[in-house]
């Protein structure tokens, strides 16, 4: 029995040319790169004013609560919601540009491995500035958001999956019963 959906000529007339989708993961790539410049100059440039106020916070939720318990909630939005959008590009170009991370717990992990580093960075290297997991935490909530809004089906646009030939044969089988 046919499985109702789209038919396979429908499918593949919506698969995008073998050039729109070196061109799309080419685009990807840059918009990385240019996202990867954009997150070191946020993150990893001194800050020697702040050096004197700094902590770092291996606690999960310490930092969150402390910007929710701030007075300005224009200070608290820009931290934690700072933090959130900063995490948005990694879920929607990782699966673009590295189909092998696609999927909701690849592209988190893969967000969390690349933020302890920044972090681990920033307290190691960088004056007024050190290790906050609340900010993993964060980034990586950001980055799963990307991916559910728009990186999954970017993902699946750019690299749809090829189907194995068992797959092919059982469809036909069905469809001749």
């Amino acid at each position: 029995m046919a499985r109702p959906g789209r038919s396979e000529e429908s499918r593949r007339a919506a698969t995008l040319s073998r050039p729109a989708r070196v061109a799309i993961i080419l685009t990807a790539f840059a918009c990385m790169v240019g996202f990867a410049v954009v997150l070191a100059r946020l993150t990893l440039e001194p800050s020697a004013s702040s050096e004197a106020l700094t902590h770092s916070n291996f606690t999960p939720g310490d930092s969150i609560d402390a910007y929710l318990g701030q007075p300005a909630f224009r200070d608290t939005v820009k931290q934690l919601g700072g933090n959130i959008l900063l995490g948005v590009p990694f879920g929607v170009l990782l699966p673009v540009v590295l189909p092998r991370t696609r999927g909701l717990v690849r592209v988190g992990i893969a967000t969390a491995v690349t933020m302890v580093l920044v972090e681990l960075a920033q307290g190691a290297f960088v004056t007024g500035r050190t290790f906050d997991i609340d900010d993993v935490i964060l980034n990586t909530a950001g980055a799963l958001l990307g991916y559910l809004v728009l990186g999954r089906r970017l993902g699946r646009a750019i690299h749809p999956r090829r189907r194995h030939w068992w797959h092919r044969f059982t469809r036909r089988n069905a469809v001749d019963a």
